[in-house]
């Protein structure tokens, strides 16, 4: 069975960095893209990074570009999104999510279909 589980959130003050985690079981992480969204209360889901399988294409939404980084080790079945420089406007809770598409596809055009249960990031002074 197919299984995502995010940590790593908590409470951080303004410029501070945390580092998520996405832990997955249950299926081989090679061959899936991994995306990350976030939602704020009173407003959608948004897309916030994706890396495809392969860990050749990677993609930002223009509001973290510069501060966020996602990584992936398939050995380990972990995919990391490591925030710095956070700020108030970065609250929200953060999904991690699959999709199985092997190679460098532009993952933010993906259908993710399995999703972890979320984590709080919370960024408050």
């Amino acid at each position: 069975q197919l299984q995502l589980v995010e940590s790593g959130g908590g409470l951080v003050q303004p410029g501070g960095s945390l580092r998520l985690s996405c832990a997955a079981s249950g299926f081989t992480l090679d061959y899936f893209a991994i995306g990350w969204f976030r939602q704020a209360p009173g407003k959608e889901r948004e897309g916030v990074s994706c890396i495809s399988s392969s860990g050749g294409y990677i993609n930002y939404a223009e509001s973290v570009k510069g501060r966020f980084t996602i990584s992936r080790d398939n050995a380990k079945k972990i995919v990391y999104l490591q925030m710095n420089s956070l700020k108030p406007e970065d609250t929200a809770v953060y999904y991690c999510a699959a999709v199985p598409v092997v190679g460098s596809a532009e993952c933010q055009f993906l259908d993710f279909g399995s999703w972890g249960q979320g984590t709080q990031v919370t960024v408050s002074s």
